[in-house]
Order: structure tokens, then C-alpha cells, then sequence
């Protein structure tokens, strides 16, 4: 692994912005321009468990898209344990930040290329990152980890459920062991039972892995089992930061309405 420097930050961004220009609705005109991330600066630190909630359109998703290299910021910068992060470097030279970096997203079934076999897809990262040792018995225990069959590396990810498909991209961000790991609404799809399942399995490997997880998701509960710290959103910016205490007794308006549309049981 990268021999990265664990008392810097595991990720800081500054002053990050992304804007995209929206479809013209005429050829005379030039398209609008839509902000989704303005001017955030945030500091990660190495060990932290950061959650980022907001409402739809708030633009966690995408400030999580910047700060795990998908996407180029507008405006700033992204650094990862004091190295810069450029979304538009070539494979190889960004090797090393997806070396250190894992992500699970939203929707399994987009994520996962249905043309693989299971066992292929959770080995990706290990070859395209030259990952020594025995991959197949890699894939082998972290399948065994999350619950699978013995034989679902040789099936297709359309002969698994929906909280099955998840633990395999669960499987494929993890079984490079990286140090920072990145969730893009991981739960959302997934019903109650399942979710908590995902839940445990997520900390699980958080804690084996002693990770920096990021973690965006509506779910305030979720949030609050996993996580640590909270950055809550709107309007593309972050309006409150601090322990995920602060979701007991918000002080912002929007923190204060996100908890309040939380569902409880009486």
C-alpha cells in the first residue's frame, strides 16, 4: 500500500465547487448554470466517521463524488493525507488514491456490469490495482464475509436478491482493504431487515479495516449508527459540522427539519 501519511487529514477540500450547465431551451440562449456544490471547505480526519446529510438536491452526493476522485471540482482542490487528488489524471497515475480508496453505491444493479460473473467483479480492483497475492482466495473470504453462497462467485449478479447484490459491491470496495471508504446512499435501496444487515456489515468492516469512511444518506438513522461526525447540507453548502450529537439538539433550521421528517416509531 501507499505509504500515506496518517497524521495529515485523510481528505481535505477547499473551496470546492461544481457547477453544470443545464440543456438550452432554445438555440439563441446559452444554457443556465446550476450549482451544485458552492465553496465548501472540509477537513477529514484520518480515523473519522463522516456523515453528510441533506435534502434531495442539497448536493451531497456530488461534494462525495469530488472527494472521492470521480468528478473534477469546478473550483478548489481535493488532497488525500497531504497528496492531491485530480479526477483527471490518467489510471495509472491516480493508482494510488484508488489503491487507498473504496466506494459502494446507490443502485447494485447499475454498479454491477451483468455480463461478469460475481467472482470477476469483486476481483476487479485487485487486478487493476496489481494487488499481490492469491486473488481468487481473496475473493473467496471476503464473499464468505458478507454472507454469500460458497458458489456465487460463478453465478451472475441477476441470480441474487437486492440486499445480495449490495454485499457484493460491499465485497468489491473492501477486498483491496482500503483506507478510506465512500458510501453514496448504500442503504437506500434496501428494505428495513436487509438495511440492518447492511448496517452491521459496513461497521464491521470499518472498524477491521480501521477506514476513514464518508457517508452520504438521507436516513438520519443510519447516520447515527455509523458514523461519528456529521456535515449536514443544503443549497450546496454546509451549514452545520460537528459530532453527530448535534442531531439531538440541532441548531440550524435545516438540521433541525431534516430531523424532524425522520420517522420514528411511537
Amino acid at each position: 500500500m501507499t505509504d500515506l501519511d496518517s497524521t495529515r487529514p485523510a481528505l481535505l477540500g477547499a473551496d470546492l465547487s461544481r457547477t453544470y450547465r443545464l440543456p438550452r431551451r432554445s438555440p439563441f440562449e446559452p444554457g443556465a448554470i446550476r450549482t451544485a456544490v458552492d465553496g465548501v471547505d472540509l477537513v477529514v480526519p484520518t480515523g473519522a466517521r463522516l456523515g453528510i446529510v441533506g435534502e434531495s438536491g442539497s448536493g451531497k452526493s456530488t461534494l462525495v463524488r469530488l472527494l472521492a476522485g470521480l468528478e473534477a471540482p469546478s473550483t478548489g482542490t481535493v488532497h488525500a493525507s497531504g497528496r492531491p487528488v485530480d479526477a483527471r489524471a490518467s489510471a495509472v497515475s491516480s493508482r494510488w488514491f484508488r489503491r487507498e480508496t473504496g466506494i459502494v453505491f446507490q443502485d447494485p444493479v447499475a454498479s454491477l456490469d451483468p455480463r461478469m460473473r460475481v467472482g470477476a467483479i469483486v476481483a476487479e480492483p485487485l487486478r487493476a490495482l496489481r494487488v499481490e497475492g492469491d486473488h481468487r482466495a481473496m475473493v473467496a473470504a471476503v464473499l464468505e464475509r458478507v454472507d454469500l453462497p460458497a458458489d456465487a462467485a460463478d453465478r451472475y449478479p441477476h441470480e441474487f436478491s437486492g440486499g445480495q447484490r449490495q454485499r457484493i459491491a460491499i465485497a468489491r470496495a473492501v477486498v483491496h482493504r482500503p483506507r478510506i471508504l465512500f458510501g453514496d446512499e448504500p442503504m437506500s435501496a434496501l428494505d428495513v431487515v436487509v438495511r440492518a444487515r447492511v448496517i452491521d456489515l459496513f461497521r464491521s468492516f470499518v472498524d477491521d479495516l480501521g477506514a476513514t469512511l464518508v457517508l452520504v444518506s438521507h436516513d438520519i438513522g443510519v447516520v447515527q449508527r455509523l458514523c461519528d461526525t456529521v456535515a449536514v447540507m443544503s443549497a450546496g453548502r454546509i451549514v452545520e459540522h460537528g459530532p453527530v450529537s448535534l442531531l439531538d439538539a440541532p441548531t440550524h433550521e435545516v438540521t433541525r427539519a431534516l430531523v424532524a421528517a425522520a420517522p420514528t416509531l411511537p
